[in-house]
């Protein structure tokens, strides 16, 4: 490699230092190559012979944790850290909530089926409906629709887990409902529909109803008369009829376009001695599907604003037709676009026969996107919060970015964590000329020196100090004359040998240390350290070493390991302390 000028060498240093930190602390080598030959258009010749050396600057600064790279500016290039857009974000609101001024009150619900733990793609419709009742003063409601014991049969742990949930996503409902306690409401409302003749009870074979339907023709039960309905209604009622005999289906136009709005179904008979309900056993019979019940509970619970998917637009639709029966005013209905999640497993099928088959060790594993696991990481509801804010009530499909989500984590947790020196892959550091024992104290956090410091000492005899670095950064510590190891002192003439690593002992200056551009590393002492497990997102289990400091730390804790991430203390014991790793 070329020699390379230190006033070179400085600039792009600077550059990389730059990028990094604006880059929540990473930097890409083509970006800084562009600011030197912006700020130096004499080194466009000279090119090839430079890049190399600037990405092995590049990779060094990469190595650097954010706070690190802060320091050296600031240290270094104080007079450009005014380019780092730093200034505090305006907060994003949420925009206008449509036909708003027609309702005294605001009113919305989230709604779910208490049939698996919530996750990430339920966050859309929680914090819009739940934040946009509070923008408004207005009221929020839980309503736990399981109406479904056959198919979509709810558990009673989901309950309350969904409770956790929402408390811990700060969206505090002020009502609640759930569904199954509601039967007798809703069989009032079925008489009404029938007498408006907006309903039918019908006992059609389904295989000839669709075909009768398929062809937009009326079913014979159709046009019965109402005492002959209400017979019928009776007759369900009684139990006179078995599963699958009889069903209650809401009139509509037979000549719509979509067929599956034509005379929908609204109630049905389960085999609840079959199917039992997990909270009324077999009390009930006839369960409404659906669009009737929560079309029902929508008027009679005053909800001004539906939020939803736009896979339900024929859910409304169809609802539509019975609010028209019934002379009642639909709500608002904002019906926002389907959301994905890189890499995310969302179907609750999924989720749960990966739990039953192993694959997961529950609701809480860290490969999945449930709230409990995103809890059990370290997230942060605000940082969810801020994702759906970015996404909105927009109408069209969205992707959202993991990327995105550790961003706004990382700005929340970087303010809280305090900074504790891991390493993972550890090798043996000998650094020989050292007199004396030798001490670190070193920050908690930088920007919080009430938090206080943690201490870390090295032991030397016959003039040896061993300490643990990591073998990543072996390379590093071979190709530089002059090495930091933060907070403690300067190393040289690394050599590799026996399967450790030897170094000669070159001062404690840290002034000494950035005149030579030395590049820092976290390390440990040999002694006094806890073991760690450092539970990745992938499941794996990494096993390592950190400063003994870290078991002060109680459980829940989030702490950022220095050059590994942030992590969140899942339990701590006399031998190991788990930690579930949150992000970079």
């Amino acid at each position: 490699m070329a020699e390379i000028q230190p006033d070179v060498s400085l600039l792009i240093r600077k550059h990389a230092l730059l990028n990094a930190y604006k880059h929540d602390g990473k930097c890409e080598a083509g970006a800084v190559l562009g600011k030197v030959l912006g700020e130096r258009p004499d080194l466009k010749n000279l090119v090839k012979e430079l890049y190399p050396f600037l990405k092995q600057i590049v990779d060094e600064v990469n190595r650097l944790s954010l706070d690190e790279q802060l320091s050296i500016l600031k240290k270094n290039f104080p007079d450009v850290i005014v380019e780092v857009p730093k200034v505090k974000a305006e907060e994003k609101k949420l925009p206008p909530l449509p036909d708003a001024d027609k309702y005294d009150k605001i009113v919305t619900r989230f709604s779910p089926n208490p049939d698996c733990a919530l996750h990430l793609g339920s966050a859309r419709a929680i914090i819009l409906s739940h934040d946009y009742a509070r923008q408004y003063n207005g009221k929020f409601i839980l309503r736990f629709e399981d109406t479904d014991p056959r198919l979509k049969k709810a558990s009673l742990i989901f309950y309350d887990l969904i409770r956790e949930d929402l408390n811990w996503l700060e969206c505090r409902w002020d009502e609640e409902f759930i569904q199954s306690d509601r039967l007798s409401i809703y069989y009032k409302v079925v008489e009404d529909l029938i007498k408006a003749n907006g309903a039918y009870v019908c006992t059609c074979d389904p295989a000839t109803f669709r075909g009768y339907i398929a062809s937009s023709k009326a079913c014979p039960c159709r046009n019965l008369t109402l005492e002959e309905q209400m017979s019928r209604w009776k007759d369900m009622l009684d139990g006179n009829y078995k599963e699958g005999q009889a069903i209650v289906r809401v009139k509509t136009d037979l000549n719509h376009p979509n067929p599956a709005v034509r005379d929908w179904p609204a109630l049905r008979i389960v085999d609840t001695i079959k199917h039992p309900h997990p909270r009324v056993g077999s009390k009930y019979h006839i369960w409404p599907l659906y669009n009737f019940a929560a079309g029902v509970d929508d008027h009679l619970m005053g909800i001004t604003h539906i939020i939803r998917g736009k896979e339900h637009l024929t859910n409304t639709v169809r609802q539509m037709y019975m609010y028209e029966h019934l002379n009642w005013e639909y709500p608002v209905a904002i019906h926002y676009g389907r959301l994905k999640i890189e890499g995310a497993v969302l179907s609750k099928s999924k989720i749960i026969q990966g739990i039953r088959d192993g694959l997961y060790e529950g609701f809480d594993d860290p490969r999945l996107a449930t709230f409990l696991a995103l809890r059990r990481r370290g997230f942060q509801p605000d940082a969810i919060r801020k994702l759906i804010y970015d996404v909105g009530i927009k109408p069209v499909d969205a992707t959202l970015s993991w990327q995105n989500l550790y961003s706004y984590n990382r700005q929340i947790v970087d303010k809280v964590a305090s900074r504790y020196f891991a390493i993972l892959d550890k090798i043996e550091l000998q650094i020989h000329g050292i007199k004396e024992n030798l001490k670190a104290v070193l920050p908690k956090h930088p920007d919080d020196k009430a938090r206080g410091n943690r201490e870390l000492e090295v032991h030397q005899k016959n003039g040896i100090a061993k300490i643990f670095v990591s073998k990543s950064d072996k390379e590093l510590l071979l190709s530089k004359p002059i090495v930091r190891l933060m907070g403690l002192m300067n190393i040289g003439d690394v050599k590799f040998e026996d399967n450790h690593l030897k170094a000669n002992f070159k001062g404690l200056s840290i002034h000494e240390a950035r005149e030579a551009e030395a590049p820092l590393i976290h390390w440990l002492p040999t002694q006094d350290t806890v073991k760690i497990i450092l539970v990745m997102f992938t499941g794996k289990k990494n096993e390592g070493l950190a400063e003994k400091s870290l078991a002060d730390e109680p459980i829940n804790s989030l702490v950022q390991l220095e050059r590994l991430g942030f992590g969140r203390i899942d339990s701590k014991s006399d031998d190991k302390i788990v930690i579930y790793f949150t992000s970079r």
